[in-house]
């Protein structure tokens, strides 16, 4: 009786543990696809004129929506790194830091999610919820793939200067000084505990 009340446990279990990792397998999959084209600039879309910057000839809703996504992407390893720092290695003054960093980083990317909302129905004469639709995949695009502090700070480098310029052709658009006069500044310390103590140290 004990075997065949155990034998529907083990097989449920081995279910379990199979779907467990299908559903890994196929989000590793998503996360390594490549990702979709970046849609064409049209003819309406104002575009980032800045030789030498990456959004240069990107019109600047997509440039603006990477930027939020690679912020936002940002937010979200730091709060790993914070939790890391409660839980796994307490130590309050690099979570404190940490979740600092975290909370700057989605005011950030929240400023440039405004502006390619705006970007998009100013220039394309889309309802608010049809541009952030838009916008959506592109910002997830930018953010999924960087898988440490220090990636995601490199990708975020050419941001500030980006914000600079639509600030100073668009301020209506582009209205939060803070964003443009960070300038990519990041307090290195909490930098360092990120990347030593965060999600995938060492890889």
């Amino acid at each position: 009786m004990l075997t065949k009340a155990v034998t529907p446990l083990l097989a449920a279990m081995l279910a379990l543990a199979v779907t467990a990792a299908d559903a890994q397998k196929s989000r590793k999959r998503e996360r390594d696809a490549p990702a979709a084209p970046l849609p064409a600039a049209e003819k309406r879309d104002r575009v980032v004129t800045a030789p030498g910057n990456p959004f240069n000839g990107k019109a600047y809703w997509i440039a603006t929506a990477q930027c939020g996504g690679i912020h936002f992407r940002l937010s979200a390893l730091y709060t790993e790194a914070g939790i890391t720092a409660k839980v796994v290695k307490p130590d309050r003054a690099a979570y404190d830091r940490l979740t600092k960093q975290s909370t700057e980083a989605t005011r950030t990317a929240t400023a440039y999610f405004d502006a390619a909302e705006r970007f998009l129905i100013a220039d394309r004469g889309l309802a608010r919820d049809d541009a952030v639709f838009t916008y959506d995949r592109i910002a997830s695009d930018a953010g999924d793939r960087l898988k440490t502090v220090d990636a995601a700070l490199s990708a975020a480098k050419p941001c500030p200067a980006l914000y600079q310029l639509c600030r100073e052709a668009f301020p209506k658009i582009c209205s939060e000084p803070r964003v443009s006069a960070s300038r990519g500044n990041v307090g290195r310390a909490a930098t360092r505990l990120a990347s030593r103590d965060g999600p995938h140290a060492g890889r």
